[in-house]
C-alpha cells in the first residue's frame, strides 16, 4: 500500500498574529487603565462614550492601539472564514492573510478620510467626529469577540462553521447597539438633515462595505 502524503499547514504564524494583537490590547490597557475598564462594559453602559467623546476623541494612543488590535483580528477572522467558500483542508499560504490585512487597512483609512472630508465640506466636523468615535468604539469592542473566536477556530473548534456564524451574529449585534445609540442620541439632527443622513449611509457606510466584500470574493 502506497503512503498517503498529507499537507499539514503550520499555524505558527497565526499564533504570532494572535499574540501580537494581544500585545497591543495589553499595552492599551496599561496606557489607559481607567479608560479600558469603562470600555470593557461599553454595550451595557454609555459611560465610556460620555467620558471620552471630547477633544482628541479619534487620534489618541488608546484608539490607535485598539485599531491595530481590531485590524489584526478582523483580518485573521476573515482568513479563517475560508471554510465557507472552499475546502478547509486545502493549503492556504499566509500571503492571503497579508492581502486581507492590506485591503482592510486601506479600506478603513479611505473610509475614515472620506467621512472626515464629508464633515469638513458640509461644516459638520464636530458632529461627524462624534459619529465616527461612537462607531469605532463599538467596532473596537466587537473585535474582542472576534479575538476570542479566532482562538476557538484555530485551537479548539477548528474550521467550525457554527463558531463563525455565532461570531458574525454577535459582531452585528454589538455594532447594531452602537447604531441604535447613535440614532437615539442624534434623532433631532438626523430629522432636520434626513437627506444628508441617507446620502451618508449610502455613500460612506453601505457602498464601502459592498466594495470591500466584492474585492474579497473576487
Amino acid at each position: 500500500m502506497e503512503p498517503i502524503i498529507r499537507s499539514v499547514v503550520s499555524t505558527d504564524w497565526i499564533t504570532v498574529v494572535i499574540f501580537a494583537s494581544l500585545f497591543f490590547a495589553v499595552v492599551a490597557k496599561q496606557v489607559s487603565y481607567a479608560r479600558f475598564l469603562n470600555f470593557i462594559i461599553l454595550p451595557f453602559n454609555n459611560k465610556y462614550i460620555f467620558m471620552y467623546n471630547k477633544k482628541d476623541r479619534l487620534f489618541n494612543g488608546f484608539n490607535i492601539l485598539f485599531g491595530i488590535f481590531q485590524l489584526l483580528n478582523y483580518s485573521l477572522f476573515i482568513y479563517l472564514c475560508r471554510p465557507l467558500w472552499q475546502d478547509p483542508a486545502e493549503e492556504i499560504f499566509p500571503f492571503l492573510y497579508i492581502v486581507i490585512f492590506g485591503l482592510l487597512l486601506t479600506f478603513s483609512l479611505i473610509k475614515l478620510f472620506l467621512q472626515l472630508a464629508n464633515g469638513f465640506f458640509f461644516n459638520n466636523t464636530k458632529l461627524v467626529s462624534e459619529l465616527i468615535f461612537k462607531k469605532l468604539s463599538y467596532l473596537f469592542y466587537s473585535s474582542i469577540i472576534v479575538f476570542l473566536a479566532n482562538i476557538c477556530l484555530v485551537y479548539i473548534f477548528k474550521d467550525s462553521r457554527l463558531v463563525i456564524y455565532i461570531t458574525a451574529f454577535l459582531v452585528i449585534a454589538v455594532n447594531l447597539v452602537g447604531w441604535v445609540t447613535i440614532l437615539k442620541n442624534y434623532q433631532k439632527e438626523i430629522t432636520t438633515k434626513f437627506f444628508y443622513f441617507i446620502l451618508y449611509l449610502c455613500a460612506l457606510e453601505i457602498a464601502p462595505i459592498v466594495i470591500f466584500v466584492n474585492a474579497l470574493t473576487k
